[in-house]
């Protein structure tokens, strides 16, 4: 593989949807991505390269000869081809890279027996492996950088024009150097990025959960279920949202200590996270309150669902230390019903009905549905 380097500058948005296609990766996805792109350039680069070298053996401006003038064509023509097949085909990296591989090393050969007058051309087989470990992985270019010492070992006695053995032993020793120093540089960097995504896994969810239940926070947990909402709309299925209000929170929090309000608050949230499906979603919207989204549920099993909870959250008790507290919840149910409603809308009415619990005694569960 030709290891031309990728461009520092943002190339323009035309140019890389040109050479790139149009693909979205995740941030997840950063070194996936890397490689996607660093392969295009080095097939595109390399094309055009050796297609600059057969013009000119063509216009007599550098003279090549058959057949390392055929290799080159041959060359050229695949590894555009290969470009075309990976364009907009990531999942495709890993056998065009392997190809692309092959080709280079096929091409190398042919210029390494055909072109004897041309000293410098053992240095391809090096530009190669820098390519091979960043591209395939350590392992591959381990065995691509000891298969081409061996090859060269073995093969330059039967070249027209051999190295001396000074040459080839200081090529096989730069070879082998090269080979250590790009391990290293592909261990350091594989381990960089997989520390850095794990950072920014631990930052997001941070950023997305609340501290003291684990549950989504309002913010996350509303884009998600705008996210479900637009879901259900596509494939015509009904959702619901059930309001959760801890009865009588306050006097919790008064009586008995905010750590005594934290444990009901962790309590609650852990017996809502174990009577819903790991399709819905649970978030903790506010000091005591809680909401669950229910995709591809209609309003008799938002209801239903809504009763189990009720009864989960009074069954529940919290040690305070020598007493065993008991609390209740309130809940309002709302689903769509003949038509899509946002989720803003929904968990309005979600909390309306929830105010009429309240309002009719607490501990029950309240519905309002949407036509």
């Amino acid at each position: 593989m030709v290891g031309f380097p990728l461009p520092c500058a943002p190339m323009p948005l035309k140019i890389s949807q040109l050479l790139f296609g149009n693909v979205q990766f995740d941030q997840s996805e950063e070194l996936d991505e890397f490689r996607y792109k660093f392969l295009i350039v080095l097939m595109v680069t390399g094309a055009l390269f050796t297609g600059l070298l057969v013009w000119g053996d063509t216009s007599a401006v550098n003279p090549i000869g058959m057949p390392h003038l055929g290799s080159m064509t041959v060359f050229t023509t695949v590894a555009l081809l290969l470009w075309l097949l990976l364009r907009g085909h990531p999942a495709r990296l890993q056998w065009v890279a392997w190809s692309y591989e092959i080709l280079g090393l096929l091409e190398y050969t042919s210029a390494l027996v055909y072109v004897p007058r041309d000293e410098l051309r053992l240095l391809w087989f090096f530009v190669n492996v820098p390519g091979v470990f960043i591209l395939l992985g350590q392992r591959a270019g381990w065995v691509i950088t000891g298969g081409t010492m061996l090859g060269l070992a073995l093969g330059n006695q039967w070249l027209s024009r051999p190295y001396s053995a000074n040459a080839m032993a200081t090529g096989l020793l730069a070879m082998l150097y090269l080979g250590v120093f790009f391990h290293a540089y592909v261990d350091r960097s594989i381990s960089y990025f997989t520390r850095m995504q794990l950072y920014n896994r631990r930052l997001e969810d941070l950023a997305s959960h609340d501290n003291l239940t684990g549950l989504l926070n309002g913010r996350a947990y509303y884009a998600q279920c705008d996210q479900q909402v637009r879901a259900c709309e596509r494939s015509g299925q009904p959702y619901a949202v059930l309001f959760v209000d801890l009865d009588h929170f306050k006097a919790v929090n008064d009586t008995h200590g905010h750590e005594a309000g934290d444990a009901v608050l962790k309590m609650a949230a852990h017996t809502l996270q174990g009577h819903i499906r790991q399709s819905d979603l649970l978030g903790r919207i506010g000091g005591e309150e809680f909401s669950v989204f229910l995709p591809h549920t209609d309003h008799a099993g938002a209801l239903a669902l809504a009763e189990t909870l009720r009864r989960a959250v009074e069954a529940a008790r919290v040690q305070v230390g020598a007493q065993l507290l008991q609390v209740t919840a309130s809940i309002g149910v709302a689903s769509n019903q003949a038509r899509a409603v946002p989720m803003a809308e929904l968990q309005k009415n979600a909390d309306e009905a929830m105010y009429q619990a309240k309002k009719a005694g607490r501990n029950r569960v309240s519905s309002l549905a949407v036509s």
